[in-house]
């Protein structure tokens, strides 16, 4: 329990420390904050979940590998995201529609389309850690070209260096405490998850993925507390990102063998994840901005899933019940439901 409070209290404190620093950091930079929440914080964001894939991996505990990477995922976009909208409705950038959401879903299927054999080899993790490569290529050019286009207009006197670099460490000692608060949690949730009898696959999907995802959490609703809407929605799509192409591109590079993907992962896990990415298309199309009653509609969603999986875990008929009732009718409503939302958006648009 003191692991618990403690590792909660670090995370708090240095989500706030990362978010100022950013702020600040960005308008010394010359560019946006949403540049810092898909890179440096979306990475120290991930890092617990780097940690925890490297050490599956050393222990060939591959179904938490993975199923921490596609519970981390879902968790971000419901929850996260969710929770985010409810403080306040979030205005989504056209960069992030364009460019980063589209490539988020495309990672999504590849690692979809990877796994789909059963397993994720060697070959496969250098084949993501190239994506990771290329997208980190991609948002970096942009950067460059923003600060290309404000330095052709900017008459402010030359930036200096030492507040650049204070700013710098200030984030980075936030991230830190992100990670080791994100350690004690991981740690102690994995205690109480292996004294109740869990099985790995479910640690990964639950009690792995929602303490890895702490970091990101925690970012992402101080940034919607401070108003900073470019950072809380950036920092859910770049960790997402690092997840799929990072932390399982270098999982599946060191371990042993391939990574091995369970079929109840296949079946429903690896789709949820998949369906999940494919929606935040619309939902950020639609008046590029996430409404509060979106938010709700995104925990219920989660709220419905975490409870497919305890159902599933303690063997409960009900799980079987919801699954039909999600497959048969709860998607198919939600789906018409964001294609109408999405074609009044583009008509007021157009």
């Amino acid at each position: 329990m003191i692991e618990l409070v403690c590792g909660l209290l670090l995370m708090i404190i240095g989500a706030e420390l990362s978010v100022r620093a950013a702020v600040v950091l960005a308008a010394l930079l010359k560019t946006r904050p949403l540049f810092l929440g898909l890179t440096v914080i979306a990475l120290g964001s991930s890092a617990p979940q780097m940690a925890v894939g490297l050490q599956a991996a050393l222990t060939d505990s591959t179904d938490i590998a993975v199923g921490s990477v596609i519970g981390s995922n879902i968790f971000n976009v419901l929850v996260t995201l969710g929770l985010s909208a409810l403080i306040i409705p979030l205005r989504v950038a056209r960069q992030l529609v364009r460019v980063d959401l589209p490539l988020m879903i495309a990672a999504t299927a590849l690692v979809a389309a990877l796994a789909w054999n059963g397993v994720l080899s060697a070959l496969d993790g250098v084949l993501l850690l190239l994506g990771m490569a290329g997208y980190l290529f991609i948002v970096l050019r942009q950067f460059a070209h923003g600060v290309r286009h404000v330095a052709a207009t900017d008459t402010a006197p030359r930036r200096r260096i030492w507040p650049i670099i204070g700013r710098l460490a200030l984030m980075s000692g936030g991230l830190a405490l992100l990670i080791l608060g994100s350690h004690l949690l991981v740690g102690a949730a994995v205690v109480v998850a292996e004294d109740l009898g869990l099985s790995e696959r479910v640690i990964g999907l639950t009690v792995i993925a929602v303490a890895t995802s702490l970091p990101a959490l925690m970012t992402s609703l101080i940034a919607a507390l401070r108003g900073e809407r470019d950072i809380a929605v950036g920092n859910i799509i770049g960790s997402n990102l690092f997840n799929l192409l990072g932390v399982l591109g270098v999982t599946a590079l060191i371990s042993s063998g391939p990574l091995s993907i369970s079929p109840n992962a296949l079946d429903f896990d690896l789709p949820v994840m998949l369906g999940v990415a494919f929606l935040c298309l619309p939902l950020f199309y639609s008046g590029y901005r996430i409404t509060r009653l979106e938010g709700l509609l995104l925990l219920g969603l989660y709220a419905v899933y975490g409870l497919h999986i305890v159902s599933f875990a303690t063997g409960m008929p009900l799980a079987e019940r919801l699954e039909r009732l999600m497959v048969h009718y709860a998607l198919p409503v939600l789906g018409l439901g964001v294609l109408i939302s999405t074609f009044r958006a583009w008509r007021r648009q157009h």
